[in-house]
């Protein structure tokens, strides 16, 4: 998992663990491994292993799949680095939207790149995955709340990377 300790990164780890998975999380965080350990990830990762320089088109094999938050590098290194017939979920793109790669990973070892899109997700998938949300994991342990006149300070601090886990704006207060 890219982007490990944002509020994507947090469930997608937290989840994947509860699931099984033995889950590698990525952050650039020192702070945060035990939080991400906590959360379930068994390795924690610097980001420079897969944000830094571009590798080539296929690199040494390490992952079954990916699930990513970042874009950009990080994307086409993961990608580069999937076993054949693995798949790499993007979901968002907190570096770059540019996919700087060749089709080498997906013709040769026939990766998918699956996008994930929840504005376009039909409602009857919403729903099952709010249910497995809600009765598969402690959202609490890794959210915090802040009131609206607060959310744009708490956004500031979000893009320099200073916030974990998810934020929910309380438009009540």
């Amino acid at each position: 998992m890219t982007g490990a300790s944002g509020g994507v990164g947090s469930i997608a780890v937290a989840l994947l663990a509860k699931l099984g998975y033995s889950v590698t999380a990525s952050t650039g965080k020192q702070n945060e491994h035990d939080y991400l350990r906590s959360l379930g990830a068994t390795t924690v990762i610097d980001r420079s292993e897969l944000a830094g320089t571009l590798g080539g088109p296929l690199q040494h094999k390490r992952w079954a799949a990916v699930v990513d938050s970042l874009g950009g590098t990080t994307l086409a290194n993961a990608l580069a680095q999937t076993e054949y017939g693995g798949v790499v979920a993007s979901c968002g793109l907190a570096q770059d939207a540019a996919l700087p790669t060749t089709v080498l990973p997906f013709i040769l070892r026939a990766i998918t790149l699956a996008g994930i899109n929840s504005v376009e997700c039909p409602m009857p998938l919403r729903e099952r995955a709010w249910e497995r949300l809600a009765t598969d994991l402690d959202l609490d342990a890794m959210t915090h709340t802040v009131p609206l006149g607060s959310a744009v300070e708490v956004a500031e601090r979000i893009v320099r990377g200073e916030i974990r886990g998810r934020t929910v704006v309380d438009v009540q207060h």
